[in-house]
């Protein structure tokens, strides 16, 4: 997929938003993967590759990346009806109560450090439309939209953190080293450029999961005895 040039500016601010150093506490979720690793469905590189190529394609990435669009395309249009829709929406679907929390937490802490850094007013209307947990796609998406970023880089760069970051969780869970993590990142390159494009063509109506287990996984995982991750 070809996307946009998102320019000089809106580059440092996607690299930024998007960095495991930005304070929305992204390293300490793993989506289920935890559970999924101790179940002994994810043991070794090329098991850690397909689940991570079902989440992104088939189950939350592709969802969340639904909700990104959309949130994106209400704020850019100034739709307060559909902007709320498209937050309540994405705040009801979390399948799990560790989900909501993964999404809803980094939501709010990257609503509040966007705005004591990089403050737009369509965070502000975010907040004036919609007064529940915010969804973290909900959030970087109305965000991208304020600071005049293009949907398409700002939806490719948010699916490869997002990818990043359960590739990380991985390495650590199963363990493996920095070179298989790169190598997976690489692997999936195609499947986030295709989750992507799909995702700028679907309606609301359109997102669903077929990713049954990892759902399980993220329910699992709550009454797990051991744990590093919060989901």
């Amino acid at each position: 997929m070809a996307a946009e040039d998102p320019g000089s500016a809106a580059l440092y601010r996607l690299m930024a938003w998007l960095s495991p150093s930005y304070p929305v506490g992204a390293f300490s979720y793993s989506g289920g993967l935890e559970w999924a690793v101790e179940a002994g469905d994810v043991n070794d590189e090329t098991s850690l590759r397909r689940w991570l190529a079902m989440v992104v394609a088939e189950g939350s990435g592709f969802c969340d990346a639904v909700l990104f669009v959309h949130a994106h395309r209400s704020a850019a249009t100034a739709d307060d009806d559909a902007l709320r829709t498209v937050a309540e929406l994405a705040a009801a679907l979390a399948p799990s109560k560790e989900r909501f929390l993964e999404t809803t937490a980094q939501g709010q802490a990257f609503v509040e450090a966007t705005q004591t850094a990089w403050a737009c007013a369509t965070l502000e209307r975010l907040s004036a439309v919609w007064r529940g947990p915010v969804a973290y796609p909900v959030a970087v998406g109305v965000a991208a939209a304020g600071h005049g970023i293009a949907i398409e880089p700002a939806l490719l760069a948010f699916l490869h953190a997002v990818t990043a970051n359960l590739i990380s969780a991985g390495l650590r869970l199963i363990p493996l080293g920095q070179s298989d993590g790169q190598r997976i990142l690489a692997a999936l390159e195609g499947v986030v450029a295709t989750t992507a494009q799909r995702a700028l063509g679907a309606s609301l109506d359109d997102i669903g999961s077929a990713t049954v287990r990892a759902d399980l996984a993220s329910l699992r995982h709550e009454t797990q005895y051991t744990r590093l991750f919060r989901s």
